[in-house]
């Protein structure tokens, strides 16, 4: 809760600009997983939220090393610590996940990694303040938002800005990296292509989701040459959505930007705490926060899918060579992208719907990819991450495929997509 005296509308905007980009060399990694919590024998059936929370209190009594938390439909998170090192954050991750599983699995239940809930629909069983007034925002732009929070899950991918200084690993270069290379990771990771058992048209119907949400909070910032004055201004027009209080509902007045709250002081004087608080509530595909997080990456089948996005997202930010060349080749994606914002633009709604199948995507992919692989061993990979990578390179990206074909070209039943998934467990290296 607000602890401090209400400060200026060009303090609160200086202090954006101080904590969105922290910049010099890239050295850090992390990544968050979102899994859908599911019971082992009756995927379909959606979880009594008592079950749920009796898991969430085992695991939080779990000795790990990665905070846990669970999303508004149950979904479990585990958002590793920042690490020096790929192999430090893939070792870490797996570590903690070799505690979870078992401990879920005493419990009839398991982790299944989809981006969008395959078996039903979205039903919420957290009831924090926070998510009811999410709930009730969103519910202003149709059931987008409900599904977001109760049906998705992702693979988010937290990189360094960069230097303040221009050249590959420079913060403006790789701000755009992201927005551009955002759109090959979401078609070649796409992994939601059903809803309540039908297909829906799209390969990532996550990242549809998305797109169909308020855009004043989930579009990307404009491109330009002063990203941090772009995101301060983004944050502060923004509209509110929760204004937090002691007791009672966090409910917003509808239509309030925090510079708007700022200038009028009403409901009450708005202070940092509440601005800190409000960019947690934005969601655009890369979110700064010091570090780039890059949020558009469906969850992934098998236990160790979710290291392929992680390696590969790394080589190409991290190594010198392979940034310039993933830059080379996803920089013509923006005449197809066009002046609109990610994720409504062109280029995204490809990625989202065709994945792969998208020719000037797949030509992206197939470059981005080789550059991972190259890049890979310089940062010094284990055999094993270089290997997933490389199976996924030859199953997927050189085929011009994505994991949710599979699902597309499997019997399609709920029950069906889990005993896939499961023979993609066993054959994941």
């Amino acid at each position: 809760m607000p602890v401090r005296p209400a400060v200026s509308e060009a303090e609160l905007e200086a202090h954006l600009h101080g904590i969105c980009f922290k910049t010099g060399p890239p050295r850090l990694i992390g990544v968050e997983l979102e899994w859908l919590v599911h019971d082992t024998r009756h995927p379909r059936c959606p979880v009594e939220p008592d079950r749920l929370h009796e898991a969430a209190t085992a695991l939080r009594a779990l000795p790990l090393s990665s905070p846990l938390t669970f999303e508004p439909g149950g979904q479990l998170e585990l958002s590793s610590l920042p690490a020096t090192s790929l192999t430090e954050c893939v070792e870490a991750m797996s570590a903690d996940l070799a505690l979870v599983r078992p401990a879920l699995r005493t419990r009839g239940l398991g982790l299944a990694g989809h981006g969008h809930n395959p078996w039903h629909p979205p039903r919420r069983v957290l009831h924090d303040p926070r998510y009811n007034a999410m709930e009730a925002y969103f519910d202003r732009w149709g059931p987008a938002g409900r599904h977001m929070m109760c049906g998705t899950a992702s693979v988010q991918v937290c990189v360094d800005a960069g230097y303040e200084e221009p050249g590959p690993l420079g913060l403006g270069r790789r701000w755009l990296l992201a927005h551009l290379l955002g759109a090959v990771l979401t078609a070649a990771f796409a992994n939601s292509p059903t809803s309540e058992g039908c297909p829906t048209g799209y390969r990532s119907t996550r990242q549809a989701v998305w797109s169909q949400m308020d855009p004043d909070r989930t579009l990307a910032p404009p491109q330009g040459p002063d990203p941090r004055g772009a995101w301060a201004r983004y944050a502060l027009d923004a509209p509110v959505m929760c204004l937090r209080t002691e007791n009672g509902s966090w409910d917003a007045p509808e239509g309030l930007t925090f510079r708007e709250w700022i200038r009028t002081g009403a409901p009450r004087p708005p202070t940092e705490e509440d601005l800190d608080y409000h960019v947690t509530t934005l969601f655009p595909p890369v979110r700064p926060r010091g570090h780039l997080e890059l949020r558009m990456i469906d969850a992934q089948p098998g236990d160790t899918g979710w290291v392929v996005p992680l390696a590969v997202t790394a080589a190409l930010f991290d190594d010198p060579e392979a940034t310039e060349r993933a830059y080379r080749l996803v920089k013509p994606l923006a005449e197809t992208a066009g002046p609109r914002p990610a994720p409504r633009n062109p280029l995204w709604r490809r990625a989202a719907r065709r994945a792969l199948t998208d020719p000037e995507l797949h030509t992206a992919a197939v470059g981005c990819f080789a550059a991972a692989q190259e890049a890979l061993p310089r940062l010094g990979a284990s055999p094993g991450v270089r290997a997933a990578v490389a199976e996924f390179t030859e199953r997927y990206v050189a085929r011009g495929r994505c994991p949710a074909d599979d699902y597309l070209d499997a019997p399609r039943t709920a029950e069906d997509a889990l005993v896939l998934e499961n023979v993609l467990e066993k054959e994941s290296p």
